[in-house]
């Protein structure tokens, strides 16, 4: 998983490096790619800029909206 995460999400460069929110956001991505993966996405940096462009798509792919 570290080899999609870290050029996806440029995870080696973390802002937050204290407690618990740098496992919080690793437990996030993986949601986010493992949801992805599920959907028959392959390349997952494209599929997240595409979920970016519009508020509504991740919770759509959620099937929260």
């Amino acid at each position: 998983m570290h080899h999609v995460r870290d050029p996806t999400f440029d995870e080696d460069a973390p802002h937050i490096r204290t407690r618990h929110p740098p496992r919080v956001m690793t437990g996030l991505r993986n949601l986010a790619i493992g949801v992805h993966r599920q959907d028959g996405h392959t390349n997952i940096a494209a599929v997240l800029r595409h979920a970016a462009r519009n508020h509504l798509r991740p919770l759509t792919t959620l099937g929260l909206a």
